[in-house]
């Protein structure tokens, strides 16, 4: 069963409140949207005087996102016809990220306009917003943001573009009362009638595989990337399950977005481990250096390490990326130093997980939460602070952020002892990052002000960062930041918005993964 079926049931469940813009009626002219130039320059002169259009016969809706498709398309074009040969090594890189990128875009904006869902169709075009960001980042990475004068449809008029799509999608989801969504506990035998017998019986059992990836050559294969090229070939979108025998896998894998609901299963945590060392002083982008690297939608891991031992001194070098849409990580390890985690884009779930890092270690712009995990705090350069998150959601339609819930932040053994408290909850990578802080269990080892700036005032009244219930000698809110978007959340209702099941919608499609998870705070 594809797990993208389970998308039609996400929108009975989200809560529209959780966006800090939110029309009570749709958008219906350009004078609304965020960019009203920008909006009737490509809506009115461009678009419909071309296309010959009556207007009439299609929605304000459907013409906005068709002509920042055709923008997304033409951006698309654009790079992949570009004469890279006479670039260094470090442009080759960033603009090779920007193809893959803007295809992905385009292809985010072609399912928005055919779904029938706006909540689906805000995650994705908030995926647009992440791809187009993470293309300006390649360059900003090897400080060549001159490469981007080359294409300016790809700044300004495309940002506005996407940002008003996104905006007039955003109106048009309906708010639904927070009674909708209960509280229980769901187990990993309760399932949807919909869903097959013979599927009931894959999830409730400990599957060995439909391949086998083991280095001693006792399986079909010695490598996890030989298993999913393996899997890949298989038709019907129907779940694939590769066991991944225990020992060490120094390689890079990458699940690409054509390959969809892999299932790979590892023998625990420490026992099965995929490490590598790509990072950003050695020549790599911040989003080609991870180890693995997964965009197919329903992607789910279990009793996995995922490493990348490029060291502090490497700066960024990830060890996971996720972009995958309804994608679930469980009993599984996340090891490195800065930009450890990165949860990239669309919806994602980690349950009973362990995070290590540095600095920013678990960032992104998916709508993410992580639940009943431990983080642990690294040793970091001297002249270093350590950060756990850096959310970087950067338009206020966006349904993105971080949220940790019944988790622990803890030091590592390395930091044990050290004494430094220069270590902090995050810091506002975008301008409306948002992460949130659920009855957790923060150890001393985080400084009394919890939250770090980004750079002087810079988002700090705009992000959202909240705390809830929390406890532990670092949970005392009383030496907080006075961040005009700090919140100490006091109220259940609040803190309810940001749960896996109104949050993720997680009661409409983590059941059919089999894993165990709360619905509510």
């Amino acid at each position: 069963m594809d797990i993208l079926f389970l998308s039609f049931f996400t929108s009975f469940f989200l809560i529209s409140s959780l966006n800090v813009v939110h029309a009570a009626t749709p958008i219906t002219s350009c004078t609304q949207t965020p960019y009203p130039e920008t909006c009737v320059h490509y809506m009115e002169n461009n678009f419909l005087a071309t296309l010959k259009l009556d207007r009439t016969q299609f929605s304000f809706h459907d013409l906005t996102l068709k002509v920042t498709s055709d923008q997304a398309v033409q951006a698309h074009q654009l790079i992949s016809t570009m004469d890279l040969s006479s670039f260094n090594e470090h442009a080759k890189l960033a603009w090779t990220d920007c193809l893959e990128l803007y295809e992905d875009t385009a292809n985010q904006l072609n399912r928005s306009m055919s779904s029938s869902n706006p909540v689906d169709s805000v995650t994705w075009l908030s995926a647009a917003i992440a791809n187009q960001q993470t293309c300006e980042n390649g360059f900003t990475d090897f400080n060549l943001r001159s490469h981007l004068e080359s294409l300016p449809l790809m700044l300004t008029n495309f940002s506005q573009l996407l940002s008003n799509s996104l905006a007039v999608t955003q109106s048009t989801v309906q708010p639904y009362a927070a009674t909708k969504v209960g509280g229980r506990r769901l187990l990993a035998d309760e399932f949807p009638s919909w869903i097959s017998a013979a599927d009931r019986r894959l999830l409730q059992a400990a599957p060995k595989g439909d391949i086998v990836v083991a280095q001693d050559g006792s399986g079909n294969y010695r490598t996890i990337s030989e298993g999913v090229a393996a899997a890949a070939k298989r038709s019907g979108g129907k779940r694939v399950v590769i066991y991944v025998k225990k020992g060490v896998y120094k390689e890079n894998v990458e699940i690409k977005k054509t390959v969809k609901n892999i299932m790979l299963i590892g023998d625990g945590i420490d026992a099965t481990i995929v490490t590598g060392n790509k990072n950003a002083k050695d020549g790599s982008t911040t989003f080609r250096s991870a180890t693995f690297a997964v965009s197919g939608a329903g992607f789910i891991a279990r009793g996995m390490t995922f490493e990348n031992t490029a060291g502090p001194q490497k700066h960024q070098a990830v060890a996971l990326r996720s972009g995958s849409d309804f994608s679930v990580f469980y009993g599984c390890s996340f090891k490195g130093y800065q930009d450890t985690l990165y949860v990239y884009s669309q919806r994602q779930f980690y349950k009973n997980c362990d995070i290590y890092g540095t600095q920013d270690f678990i960032f992104g712009d998916a709508v993410a939460v992580l639940q009943s995990c431990n983080i642990y705090i690294r040793k970091t350069l001297s002249n270093q602070k350590n950060t756990v998150t850096a959310q970087g959601r950067k338009d206020p339609n966006e349904n993105t952020g971080i949220i940790i819930h019944n988790s622990r932040v803890t030091a590592a053994s390395d930091m044990r002892g050290v004494g430094s408290t220069q270590n902090y909850l995050g810091r506002p990578w975008k301008k409306y990052s948002r992460t949130v802080f659920m009855k957790c269990t923060i150890d001393g080892v985080i400084n009394p002000a919890g939250w770090l700036p980004w750079s002087g005032n810079f988002a700090l009244s705009t992000l959202y960062y909240g705390e809830y219930m929390n406890t532990g000698r670092g949970a005392s809110t009383s030496g907080r930041v006075k961040w005009p978007g700090y919140h100490v959340i006091k109220s259940p209702t609040e803190a309810g918005k940001f749960t896996v099941g109104n949050f993720l919608a997680g009661n409409s499609w983590i059941p059919a993964t089999g894993v165990p998870f709360d619905a509510g705070l």
